[in-house]
């Protein structure tokens, strides 16, 4: 990688931010500009610019990202009531950040439709 990524920055620990949960390939923490009562970034620790970049040996990552996400949501409190996960690929969906990561929204009535 020869881009510089604030995401990488962050799961090495070169950049703060809030983090709720860290392991060997997932890294949680909260987003710094907030849409929902709780909005926590899902991030894999390897450097994936997005979803539509993902490859074939990606399944066990991406699913290690999901199985995170339903377990800090239970952490804090959104799994009774419900929460959005969601994922934006490309600028026109509003990735701002080009490093695949997940919102994980909750703790207040979330709107729809989206878009």
């Amino acid at each position: 990688m020869t881009d510089f990524c604030i995401f990488c920055e962050i799961v090495a620990g070169r950049q703060s931010a809030r983090k709720v949960y860290q392991d060997d390939t997932v890294t949680v923490f909260w987003d710094i500009h907030p849409q929902a009562r709780v909005h926590l970034l899902v991030v894999p620790n390897q450097h994936i610019r997005s979803l539509a970049e993902a490859e074939s040996a990606d399944p066990v990552l991406l699913g290690r990202c999901l199985q995170v996400a339903a377990r800090v949501a239970r952490e804090q409190g959104l799994a009774e009531r419900g929460y959005r996960l969601v994922t934006n690929v490309g600028p026109d969906a509003g990735q701002s950040v080009f490093h695949l990561h997940f919102h994980l929204l909750g703790g207040n009535p979330l709107r729809l439709p989206l878009g």
